[in-house]
């Protein structure tokens, strides 16, 4: 029996942070699909998540996981993608390394993705995202941690790790910009809004002398982590679904407010291009799916548009013999 915590610590450190060169960001989502996988087969399996073993981590095991995120965890088919893409990652890595278990590797592998809808993206309405940013409380040292948190990852249109990730020395106040290093090691530098500015002003005043380079620390002076956040947006939206109901009925995520920034961008620029360089994407492919969730955008192309001419008509009733022959065909 081949035990997997070595393994995946080579995988994890050596290949994919050295030889690959990855970011700290796709480590650390890698580092979740696994965590969540061997809590899974150890609970599954009745062992510790350290005493399990290559052989035991098979395709109907993998199968297995893969339903719990849909079903338990109520995860989209779209996670469920990424997940199985780090563990394909993780067993071709091991084809090479372990040659008796190749047969085993091989039926992982095959195990399909599944398909995804293209839906509109969900975002905020501007009184929702108001709602949700008036929710922390000012008087508390949390609350103007939390208010500005919230500011700035709507201003910036941050994931969550770039959120979370933000240093000290990324904010230049004077100018009122942020550094971000985003996926695929890419920078760019972004405005940061008046209110954001004065929501960040507000809390590097108080955050104190900590350790740690990152903005948005804890109690104990720790980093925020990316469960740590949205465990804190879900407080304050359903604070905020008190002065807007409709809120209750949305799921308002970290990635929701990225979508909100960039459906704000859209709307005040009407420039995809823009839009993706302020979300920092790769091709524009990637924004175009909130031009699909910008109805400006359909009533700029419909005003712009000269419609056909409707053809007059009279109206004839149909014959009630031929209507008797109709219904009983």
């Amino acid at each position: 029996m081949t035990p997997i915590a070595p393994l995946i610590e080579t995988f994890l450190r050596d290949t994919l942070a050295r030889q690959r060169g990855a970011s700290w960001h796709t480590s650390d989502s890698y580092a979740s699909s696994f965590q969540l996988l061997f809590v899974f087969a150890a609970d599954r399996l009745k062992v510790k998540p350290s005493a399990l073993t290559l052989e035991q981590i098979d395709a109907g095991l993998v199968s297995a996981f893969l339903e719990h995120l849909e079903d338990e965890r109520k995860n989209a088919a779209v996670t469920r993608n990424v997940r199985l893409a780090a563990i394909k990652s993780f067993f071709r890595f091991l084809e090479y390394r372990q040659p008796a278990a190749l047969e085993q590797i091989r039926r992982l592998l095959a195990i399909p993705f599944k398909k995804t809808d293209t839906r509109l993206v969900p975002y905020l309405l501007r009184e929702e995202l108001q709602a949700v940013l008036d929710a922390p409380d000012p008087a508390t040292r949390d609350g103007i941690r939390d208010r500005a948190m919230l500011h700035v990852a709507v201003c910036a249109g941050l994931r969550v790790s770039e959120l979370t990730g933000l240093k000290v020395d990324d904010i230049d106040l004077p100018s009122m910009s942020i550094l971000v290093l985003g996926k695929g090691r890419r920078e760019r530098t972004l405005p940061l809004w008046k209110p954001a500015a004065a929501a960040l002003r507000a809390w590097l005043a108080i955050r104190g002398q900590v350790t740690t380079p990152e903005v948005f620390v804890n109690a104990r002076g720790e980093p925020l982590s990316r469960w740590g956040f949205a465990y804190l947006l879900r407080q304050h939206a359903a604070t905020a679904a008190r002065k807007q109901p409709g809120l209750a009925k949305k799921r308002v995520s970290p990635h929701v407010l990225r979508h909100t920034c960039a459906m704000v961008v859209l709307q005040a620029t009407g420039d995809i291009r823009k839009v993706s360089l302020w979300l920092g994407h790769a091709t524009l492919t990637t924004t175009e799916v909130y031009t699909r969730g910008d109805p400006t955008e359909k009533l700029d192309a419909m005003q712009a548009i000269v419609p056909p001419h409707l053809r007059r008509g009279v109206f004839q009733p149909t014959d009630k013999l031929i209507e008797l022959l109709r219904r009983t065909s």
